[in-house]
């Protein structure tokens, strides 16, 4: 289904107390691609690093959903804790995939990446040369359990697993705690880590260094519109002709937007345009390509949100449109 035309679907983060209807809101708005949500107003300890890091020896994750990280103790060897889904932090996933038991169209996850958790452990005190291979270490568990935890309600969806690297804006700035190349294998290593047949797609929610996020070998690469991925011809054009997707986050999160789609696929298709003249096929730029909201929305109201997933189900429809 992935390739074949746009298809809408969300980065993950609802403001949902009840993960009931943020399942019911998903599978009714995004019947394509439904995005796990993750439900930090529920539980504080549904955000992104509590939810990966959550079992780890020498991390403590409070009820605020704050890291406690003890840089002497953090060891992240496998514990049972890494295989485990408390429900504190779990619980959007669980009841999506409760829901979702059986079935046989795509389904989507997402996990904090290893950048992200790296930079929280540099942060609070362990070295950037210990940090990233334990990082990388956590995440790389995590995204195995969660492989097998989706297998076992719905053995038969494709999967696309996205890893949510807020982290990885720091490749846009002058100095970084991270080399490069220790940067790409450790994002491959996550990536494989959800297992070959899976779908998998790194988000970052501002501008990076596309290079190498792409060179980490993603199925997918996902930001919002207006952060410089126009002038990103070089990168994306042969992304695409290798089979890959662009995940465009084509509705704004971080101000109102009203109801009309037009103006919002309008933007998306001068991008296309800016990209077309950069070398990119115009065919490509359409048919693989995903449509989700700029970013994840646990700060929106349950009514905002929606709005937005409307809006991002429709630039979808009016893309189809176009195409017909």
């Amino acid at each position: 289904m992935l390739g074949h035309g746009a298809v809408a679907s969300a980065i993950g983060s609802l403001p949902h107390v009840d993960p009931a209807a943020a399942t019911d809101l998903v599978l009714e708005l995004l019947p394509d691609l439904p995005a796990a949500p993750q439900l930090p107003q529920r539980s504080p300890c549904e955000g992104m690093l509590a939810q990966v890091a959550f079992g780890v020896a020498g991390i403590h994750v409070d009820d605020d959903g704050e890291l406690h990280i003890d840089p002497a103790s953090v060891d992240p060897s496998p514990t049972t804790g890494s295989r485990e889904f408390d429900e504190r932090c779990w619980g959007g996933l669980t009841t999506f995939l409760d829901a979702a038991t059986g079935r046989s169209a795509p389904i989507k996850v997402q996990l904090a990446g290893p950048v992200t958790l790296a930079l929280a452990l540099v942060h609070a005190g362990v070295t950037p040369s210990a940090a990233l291979p334990a990082a990388a270490l956590i995440v790389e568990q995590r995204a195995g359990a969660l492989r097998n935890r989706v297998a076992h309600h719905a053995p038969d969806a494709p999967v696309v697993a996205f890893l949510d690297e807020p982290g990885l804006t720091i490749f846009s700035r002058a100095e970084t705690p991270f080399d490069p190349n220790d940067v790409v294998e450790v994002l491959s290593a996550a990536l494989a880590s959800f297992g070959a047949q899976t779908v998998t797609g790194i988000h970052c929610c501002g501008p990076t260094d596309w290079r190498l996020v792409a060179a980490t070998g993603p199925d997918v690469i996902s930001a919002p519109l207006g952060i410089g991925l126009e002038d990103e011809g070089a990168v994306l054009s042969p992304f695409l002709e290798d089979g890959g997707l662009v995940a465009w986050g084509a509705v704004p999160t971080d101000r109102p937007v009203g109801d009309d789609t037009g103006w919002l696929c309008r933007q998306l298709v001068a991008t296309w345009r800016a990209l077309r003249a950069e070398g990119c096929d115009p065919e490509l730029l359409r048919t693989r390509a995903l449509i989700t909201p700029a970013c994840g929305m646990a700060g929106h109201g349950v009514s905002q949100a929606e709005r937005v997933l409307r809006l991002t189900s429709g630039i979808t429809e009016r893309i189809h449109e176009l195409a017909a």
